[in-house]
């Protein structure tokens, strides 16, 4: 009986196509209720004579039984894992799959652009901290006690410091240009008083300021945190002629046509009068806004003549110098570049839009070769 079924066993065990296959033998025969099994709990009603005679055939059954199971599984492993090596081998031949590029975020493109159009026209790139006084921020530039701006619904305030001071988040990057101005009033050594035109030293001041700038405002364009670029001129007989050429140069040249159509409009800001908003013509037609052709107009900047009380409250004699300022969203002039429909995507790290739209690490903007 324990021959016929040690052979059956042994012939199923050999059959086992695969490990699932292999495993089903093992329970049948020693699993709980498997047949070698049932046959070791059958020793137990047996008489010491024949426990002494069945015993060690039962035994030695499910020995070479189990024996036989793991011979079977060795070959059964070897084969499936032959098999994978044959299915998953590499082609050491083929050319080694292309590793991810990183790429220049559009804004960081659009700013480098911008420097490299103003640096061409002469102005040196200025900056400041991100938290600013009070003064810097609103009292040095004209903002009047009551002004909405100086509002918590418009401005971030930080606590109070231990001198009672309440900084704010900048809300422009207009306090460089007042960290500017007073820093060519400084009391110098002798030998650095006559020092190059936009650091120390007396005006002319020709400075742009980049740089983030933080607001309570969050739409499809707007967002609380942005970033600027402002200009500031400070010469003599600064008139507001040289800022519109300034500015239409700026214009044609970022947005890379022959010519560009501008009109001035009346505006009004604290810390500059006359104050005028820029529009620039163009084309809305197709979904699309091209720069330099059509008959549309697009708001695309803010300026105006730097206010007497500015130049007073940086120490400077409105009576001797004068100066245009303007400033711009560089997000803002990057989507109208670029076509980008939302500017909020320009903050939302999704790498699928910066693999879209953003630019090679290799080619810095330049006038020879071309902005983008």
């Amino acid at each position: 009986m324990t021959a016929q079924l040690e052979a059956d066993i042994l012939a199923a065990v050999d059959g086992a196509g695969d490990a699932a296959a292999l495993e089903a033998v093992r329970v049948s025969a020693l699993g709980k209720s498997g047949s070698i099994s049932d046959l070791l709990k059958s020793l137990g009603g047996m008489s010491p004579d024949e426990r002494r005679e069945r015993g060690p055939q039962i035994n030695g059954l499910r020995d070479r039984v189990q024996a036989a199971i793991a011979a079977r599984k060795q070959v059964l492993e070897a084969a499936e894992l032959d098999a994978k090596l044959a299915a998953e081998k590499v082609d050491l031949t083929l050319p080694a799959p292309p590793r991810r590029k990183g790429s220049v975020h559009p804004t960081m493109q659009v700013m480098d652009e911008m420097i490299a159009v103003f640096a061409e026209m002469g102005f040196s790139v200025a900056e400041g901290p991100d938290i600013e006084t009070d003064f810097n921020n609103f009292t040095a530039l004209n903002f009047p006690p009551k002004h909405p701006a100086r509002e918590m619904h418009d401005t971030f305030f930080l606590p109070e410091d231990a001198n009672g001071e309440r900084k704010v988040l900048r809300t422009h990057t207009s306090p460089v240009q007042v960290r500017v101005m007073h820093k060519v009033n400084e009391k110098l050594p002798g030998w650095i008083a006559n020092g190059p035109p936009s650091g120390n030293g007396e005006p002319p001041i020709r400075v742009i300021v980049p740089g983030r700038t933080f607001r309570k405002d969050s739409d499809q364009t707007h967002t609380p945190m942005f970033h600027q670029i402002e200009g500031l001129v400070i010469d003599k007989a600064i008139h507001m002629g040289h800022l519109k050429w300034t500015l239409e140069t700026f214009l044609s040249r970022y947005f890379e046509t022959p010519e560009v159509v501008t009109r001035f409009r009346p505006h009004h800001f604290p810390f500059t009068e006359p104050s005028a908003e820029m529009d620039v013509q163009c084309d809305r037609s197709g979904g699309e806004v091209k720069i330099g052709q059509g008959t549309d107009w697009l708001e695309i900047l803010g300026c105006g003549m730097v206010h007497p009380n500015v130049l007073r409250n940086c120490g400077l004699d409105p009576d001797v110098w004068q100066g245009f300022a303007f400033g711009c969203g560089v997000d803002r002039l990057g989507v109208l570049k670029y076509g980008m429909p939302d500017l909020r995507d320009m903050f939302a790290s999704d790498v699928r839009w910066l693999e879209h739209y953003g630019f090679s690490p290799y080619a810095a903007p330049n006038q020879a070769s071309g902005l983008s």
